[in-house]
């Protein structure tokens, strides 16, 4: 029997008649309706006739997580008075309950993107409504963008209803009409916020400090701990929390654990019994209950008996570091969009009261939606897809954000190294193939390599351990977690079993390698090319009776041929990616001399890898992997002060053997490493004499003065201009010492610009001597902003100007006592003799008497002599 009174109670009915008109009339809409108002549940019955007075039609939603499908599905069966699996029924991956009679399908959007690129009309299917749009899954803007793509050309008579319980419906309004050209799809604004609740703040202590990577604050989680004690104390009803992740739940479960309630842990990878009581209430007469959920619960669900919510205010997503082929999870502050769903938890069966855990002036910092997963993802899935679509750039999607070029390309890279694609980006035979499988395409390329050598089933069941990350209490060895998940003791091992048994079955519908035909072409899907795997077989095999620790990292290796790592000397690995690992303390992995890992991640404050789950392989099993990566050759280059050349063999970034090079080496590696060695330590190991330190120092000084044709001196363009100067010397040399025998000076000449006839004026221009009065021929000083003249006083004796050099530049003339010392400076001689000259021949001549010192220096004789001898050689 219909649940009339319940019905009646969910505010969105009130918009049904305006939503089925739009339908009727457009054939899209956006469906806007605040948290708790039934969108999700009373919508999909009305929609496919079930209750009201509508057309009866087939109808899908789909929702974003298996936990959302199956809650929907069993709330809507339980208001239509039935089971699930008759007039409502759900899908999930691995598990199916539905009927001839079923009317509402949920379904995942995982598994809606594979219905259609199996069947792109969607046969059978009238109406697809795709709930929590706003939340910016990747699957559901995928799913949107080919169900807009199969309405423009193969079914325009499909519905399609966008759903959101945030503000963001313009944005969707557009979207779904982008193809049709008949203007925005209607809005359907669905009225209530449920029975409404109170929000406070609950502002953490100073000193909190901010999370980064999966790191959070112990002393956030103690406040939000605090402040489920303190709505437990002033509130009745259950307590929803919400935080980041298992591992913050974990925790604060344990600092209440002297509450005087049940407290529960609901998260992905809860077992299915505790999702189940969570979702059922609280019994009569039993306990409080403290919910301690992901944002698994922010969407979706009525957790029966929540009055109270605690929002710490924080959320995960994540994050790819493309260079590296890593991925990780970053803890941020949880988007408007995502505290108001969170919020909405508590308002759905009475007025609730929200706690945020942060202060209200930081409300209006947080970002309205959450990012979309489209712009901070791995987008090989993506990728793949929509070059099995016909689509390789996903230009002509209708999508709301384009997908990042950098992650495009890391993506097409991974797809056309395990030859799901080829070189156009176009999907071949294999790729469509492995689309099919449901799993990432590295996964799927594991599942279809490894099966014909270690058996379909082995395969599988190490494919379902890596698709889903077992639990941390498995430990990080691969094969010990297999042999954990055999024994299937908990909630994890059922659905590892229930995917294992999944994969083998799609492996053999999928046929052997290279025999699967391509798709029927769908809209705008193109015809397979060809498979062309970039990664060859393990070679030599190894049997369907090799050991679990062999079959494990050889189907590990597969999925992830980068991550195959070889022990470094001391501590830690090194992938062939070229990224450091390391593994926990006290793993068992760690006298392995090669890894293949399985799960890795790296925060950005790290400069190595945290390997959170590997299996141990051999080099033979790592070279056929990533044998892609595999290379010989010379290598030359500067270390510890000379050229080092050796002949070395490398997987990736990883030295599998290396042997010297005592002749023979290429003359150009030779030289690129004499160059990088004069970067490095400088131009100091040529052979500088002094001529050719102030033949450098003039034609520096030439170059600021003069400018071209004169050249720069300074050790980087010298650096650069290196071929034009230094040979044919330096392609004849072969180590250090022989650039110690390259004279610097005679290189220099090279550089004069002869051609124009400039460098005979080098003399003339910065001349390396200047004739002073007393006849002497003094060196000049160029290796200053100035050019310096250091002369004995007595020896300028008659000279009223300044001496002068290349534009008209004066020298600065530093006179010198007779014992050589610094007596002036100047660059004005005739203003000195005037002025200055006197102070230093009160000061000088009784300390040096025997040297002349006139009142008239510049009408005196000079001299080189003391007055004695000037006196005799006249």
């Amino acid at each position: 029997m219909i649940r009339h009174d319940a019905l009646d109670r969910l505010p969105v009915r009130h918009a049904v008649p305006e939503l089925l008109t739009a339908l009727e009339e457009r054939g899209t809409a956006v469906l806007y309706a605040p948290p708790g108002t039934g969108k999700t549940t009373l919508v999909p019955l009305a929609l496919a006739g079930l209750i009201g007075d509508g057309p009866r039609r087939r109808v899908l939603v789909a929702e974003p997580r298996r936990m959302a499908v199956r809650a929907a599905a069993r709330r809507m069966a339980w208001l239509l008075g039935q089971e699930v699996g008759e007039a409502v029924g759900f899908s999930v991956r691995g598990e199916r309950r539905s009927g001839p009679a079923t009317r509402v399908e949920v379904v995942t959007t995982g598994v809606l993107l594979q219905r259609l690129q199996r069947d792109p009309e969607l046969a059978g299917v009238d109406v697809v409504l795709l709930d929590e749009c706003h939340e910016r899954h990747l699957d559901a803007d995928t799913a949107m963008a080919f169900l807009v793509d199969v309405r423009a050309t193969l079914r325009p008579e499909l519905k399609l209803i966008a759903a959101s319980a945030t503000s963001d419906a313009e944005a969707w309004s557009q979207l779904l009409t982008v193809l049709d050209g008949t203007g925005p799809a209607p809005i359907v604004w669905g009225k209530g916020e449920g029975h409404g609740y109170l929000v406070r703040f609950a502002a953490p202590p100073a000193g909190v400090r901010p999370s980064h990577g999966t790191w959070v604050d112990p002393a956030l989680l103690r406040h939000v701990a605090a402040t489920v004690r303190l709505a437990c104390e002033q509130h009745e009803g259950d307590v929803l929390c919400f935080l980041p992740g298992t591992g913050e739940i974990a925790r604060t479960a344990g600092m209440l654990a002297d509450l005087d309630a049940e407290v529960l842990q609901l998260h992905g990878r809860a077992p299915a019994a505790v999702q189940d009581a969570v979702l059922r209430g609280t019994e009569p007469g039993g306990r409080r209950r403290v919910i301690l959920a992901t944002s698994v619960a922010e969407s979706s669900l009525t957790v029966p008996g929540v009055r109270v919510v605690v929002d710490s205010g924080l959320a995960r997503e994540p994050r790819m570091d493309h260079a590296r082929g890593l991925g990780s999870l970053a803890t941020v502050p949880v988007s408007i969009a995502g505290a108001t769903q969170r919020s909405g938890r508590s308002g759905r069966e009475a007025f609730g009261v929200v706690y945020r855990c942060w202060a209200e002036a930081d409300d209006g910092r947080r970002s309205r939606f959450p990012s979309p997963e489209i712009e901070i993802a791995d987008l090989s899935s993506f990728a793949l897809r929509t070059a099995c679509w016909g689509d390789p750039s996903a230009a002509g999607l209708a999508l709301l954000d384009t997908p990042p070029a950098g992650a495009m390309a890391a993506a097409r890279s991974v797809l056309t190294a395990i030859g799901a694609v080829d070189d156009e980006g176009r999907a071949t035979q294999r790729g469509v193939r492995m689309s099919r499988l449901g799993v990432h395409p590295r996964l799927a390329r594991a599942l279809l390599d490894s099966a014909p050598e270690v058996g379909a089933r082995r395969a599988a069941e190490v494919v379902a351990l890596l698709s889903e990350e077992p639990p941390r209490e498995y430990g990080d060895d691969l094969s010990a977690a297999w042999r954990a998940a055999r024994r299937g003791a908990d909630g994890y091992g059922a659905r590892w079993k229930a995917e294992a048994r999944r994969l083998e079955r799609s492996a053999a519908e999928a046929g052997p390698p290279g025999l699967a035909g391509a798709a029927e072409a769908g809209p705008g899907l193109a015809g397979a090319t060809e498979a062309r795997p970039g990664l060859s077989g393990a070679g030599g095999g190894v049997s369907a009776g090799g050991g679990e620790d062999v079959v494990a990292g050889l189907v590990t290796a597969y999925a992830f041929p980068e991550r195959v790592a070889r022990a470094r000397e001391g501590s830690g690995f090194l992938m062939v990616s070229g990224t450091g690992a390391e593994l926990a303390d006290g793993s068992g992995l760690g006298s392995a001399p090669w890894l293949a890992v399985a799960v890795a991640d790296r925060t950005a404050r790290s400069a190595t890898a945290r390997v959170r789950l590997a299996a141990v392989v051999d080099e033979d099993v790592a070279r056929a992997a990533a044998g892609h990566l595999l290379s010989s050759a010379e290598e030359v280059h500067w270390e510890d002060g000379d050229v080092v050349a050796r002949s070395v063999a490398r997987l990736g970034a990883v030295e599998l053997s290396a042997r010297p090079l005592r002749e023979g080496a290429d003359p150009g590696l030779v030289r690129a490493a004499l160059l990088d060695g004069l970067r490095r330590e400088g131009l100091g190991l040529l052979r500088w004499s002094r001529e050719s330190e102030e033949l450098r120092q003039r034609l520096g000084f030439l170059h600021r003065v003069v400018g071209a044709p004169w050249p720069e001196m300074s050790e980087e363009t010298l650096l650069d201009r290196a071929g034009e100067w230094l040979e044919p010397e330096l392609s004849r040399a072969r180590r250090r010492a022989d650039l110690g025998r390259i004279d610097a000076g005679q290189a220099l000449g090279r550089l004069l610009p002869w051609a124009t006839g400039e460098a005979g004026r080098l003399d003339e221009l910065a001349p390396e001597r200047i004739e002073v009065p007393s006849g002497s021929r003094i060196r000049v000083d160029y290796g200053g902003e100035q050019p310096v003249l250091a002369v004995k006083l007595q020896e300028m004796f008659g000279l009223a100007e300044t001496p002068r050099v290349a534009a008209g530049t004066p020298v600065v003339v530093h006179l010198l006592s007779p014992a050589g010392r610094p007596a002036a400076v100047t660059a004005d001689l005739a203003s000195f003799w005037r002025d200055g000259y006197r102070a230093v021949r009160a000061e000088l001549r009784g300390r040096y008497p025997r040297h002349p010192w006139p009142e008239d220096p510049a009408g005196a004789e000079p001299t080189r002599h003391t007055s004695a001898r000037l006196r005799r050689e006249r």
